[in-house]
């Protein structure tokens, strides 16, 4: 694979593993006792935390494009 091919693959499986992570750890209005001002949808969380979901996000991805990079390198799977 060369380095147009590593790049779609990042790429396409960050935004793959940043939709795994965003639901995790998210308390929303309606799972808590605080009263709602007007215009707030209930089910709206209340921290999102996404620029630690953006870090774990990319920390993941380079885990895993480790990982696609020593397959390919060593061609443990033959796709021809």
């Amino acid at each position: 694979m060369n380095f147009i091919g590593y790049s779609i693959t990042f790429f396409v499986s960050w935004w793959l593993f940043l939709f795994m992570v965003l639901p995790v750890g998210v308390t929303t209005h309606s799972e808590t006792d605080e009263e709602t001002k007007d215009g707030i949808e209930v089910g709206s969380p209340i921290h999102a935390n996404i620029k630690k979901k953006m870090v774990i996000t990319t920390i993941i991805t380079v885990i895993f494009m480790i990982i696609v990079s020593l397959v390919d390198y060593f061609d443990l799977v033959h796709i021809k």
